[in-house]
């Protein structure tokens, strides 16, 4: 009788990550050590391998993950100029004399940060730094406390543009025409990371509502754990506020209206908001000389309206007057946008924040390359040992048919983010259960948010949220470990709710994709 290796290699990965070890070194190591123990017992064909090559190159050469660099280059540079400072500050001023609306404002600014950064640890490490003293001054519980920062910071993994979003989209993507192929189709459908971003709008705004009415009740019921703001600063001026709020608004503007309206692809859309983050951050180091920040960002927004209205080709031969005027000021505007970058950097090296910006990602970047790279490796040998072909006849075999088959998926990826890192488990297990998921009916869009929520909520589920380390790290000494893992206890069960109200009306994150694509 042969060993099941293809259970055994699944095993011997979540051991190994349990142990401590760096996943992307036990992805490569567990599949290498298995592809040798298939090949001896006659279960593995080692030419499977040559296919590795092609993988990588697929992986790195992919135009959907070019944008997250990009994206995370974006959030970093928001968190490092401390622009979330500024929100957090004129947000809590805004709303704090209501009772419970210090928390409120708090889970507003993560809606408005998760939209602009997408960086769980950086929104949760500010709102730890600032709101968290804030709310504990006046009076907030500290349980509450702490489970309104940790949960208001992992917006940034359903409200896009996200880095979950991004990678979810390509496996899911992956993962529809893997089925389409199954069923005999060669003329295969996708889905793109737009449809993603929509469909999961609708679902994130839901989410922050639902925080925001548990809030009013908890400080309904129980006004001494959420009581109003005393004194803690004058009411902000429409100018402040205008300040503070519309420059991040008018970069969410520009990064998700050109993906969702067709406008420009994740990648230039990243870069866009790359750009944008830089010219927010020239501002706030210029000591107030912002002239050519605001001239480079509108000669950036009229040369997107010159080449969409009258694109510049000069190369052709029947090239006019209006198309050499329509060059010369496409030039203009190209100088002046260059010259406002060049000074942007020059303000942010000065700071002392672009050194620290370009290492903190790089570093995210690499982390989430490394372990999608290592895991198409464990991928091709445990479906070369016929692991999928098992997972599929677990899957389809399962009484309850399809609808017991996903929640028995989501019950598995809500436990394994216990212990997993949201990347792990978008790039290990999803690509195999996805496609038999797929096959049995289920919308992939509909699929994506579904899951999107279930592994933000992994953020938030001891031992190994991350969030919860995030907090532990900028909390002050007062705030006990405990008293943080209670605090998001009941935000746990609000996600499951928020889950569950998807998974009952599918429309909430079907609805937008459908009217615009």
């Amino acid at each position: 009788m042969m060993l099941p290796l293809d259970l055994l290699m699944f095993a011997a990965l979540i051991i190994a990550i349990l142990i401590g070890y760096p996943v992307s070194f036990i992805l490569a190591g567990i599949a290498t050590l298995f592809a040798i123990l298939g090949h001896f017992t006659g279960q593995f064909d080692m030419s499977l391998l040559g296919a590795l090559g092609q993988r990588v190159f697929g992986v790195m050469t992919n135009d959907v993950l070019i944008a997250i660099p990009l994206f995370v280059f974006m959030g970093v540079v928001l968190e490092k100029s401390r622009i979330a400072e500024d929100l957090l500050e004129t947000a809590g001023r805004l709303f704090g004399t209501l009772r419970g609306g210090l928390g409120i404002s708090v889970v507003l600014v993560g809606a408005l940060l998760a939209a602009s950064t997408g960086i769980v640890g950086a929104t949760v490490v500010a709102m730890g730094l600032i709101a968290l003293p804030t709310m504990l001054r006046n009076g907030y519980d500290a349980r509450l406390a702490s489970g309104i920062v940790c949960t208001s910071g992992t917006l940034g993994q359903i409200i896009p543009p996200s880095t979950l979003l991004i990678i979810l989209s390509d496996v899911m993507s992956n993962a529809y025409q893997q089925a389409q192929f199954r069923q005999g189709k060669f003329t295969i459908e996708t889905i793109s990371v737009g449809q993603v971003f929509a469909a999961a709008l609708l679902p994130g705004l839901m989410l922050v509502a639902i925080y925001i009415v548990y809030l009013l009740v908890k400080a309904w019921l129980s006004p001494a754990s959420a009581p109003a703001m005393q004194h803690e600063g004058e009411r902000p001026s429409a100018r402040e506020i205008s300040g503070a709020i519309l420059p991040p608004v008018l970069l969410i503007i520009a990064v998700l209206g050109s993906i969702l309206g067709g406008i420009a692809t994740p990648g230039e859309a990243a870069a866009v908001g790359a750009i944008g983050a830089l010219l927010m951050a020239s501002a706030r180091f210029g000591n107030g000389n912002r002239k050519l920040v605001v001239a480079g960002a509108a000669s950036l927004a009229l040369l997107a309206v010159l080449i969409s209205v009258h694109p510049v080709r000069l190369q052709r031969s029947d090239v006019g007057p209006l198309d050499w005027a329509a060059g010369a000021l496409a030039t203009l505007l190209v100088i002046v946008s260059a010259a406002a970058i060049l000074q942007a950097l020059a303000r942010t090296f000065r700071a002392d924040v672009l050194k620290p910006v370009m290492n903190s990602t790089l570093s995210v970047t690499t982390m989430i390359f490394a372990t999608i790279i290592t895991a198409s490796i464990f991928s091709l040998v445990f479906r070369g040992l016929g692991g999928d072909h098992r997972i599929e006849e677990f899957l389809t075999n399962m009484p309850g048919g399809p609808d017991a088959a996903l929640l028995f998926v989501m019950a598995l990826v809500f436990l394994l983010g216990f212990f997993l890192d949201f990347v792990e488990i978008s790039v290990i297990l999803l690509p195999l259960v996805a496609p038999v998921l797929i096959l049995m009916g289920h919308d992939p869009v509909w699929l994506s948010i579904l899951i999107a929520i279930n592994l933000q909520t992994s953020f938030l589920t001891p031992p190994f949220g991350f969030s919860l380390f995030y907090l532990r790290g900028a909390a002050p000494p007062e705030v006990t470990t405990g008293q943080i893992y209670q605090g998001v206890i009941p935000f746990i069960a609000l996600q499951i709710a928020g889950i569950g109200l998807v998974w009952l009306l599918p429309q909430i994150a079907t609805t937008l994709p459908g009217l615009i694509f």
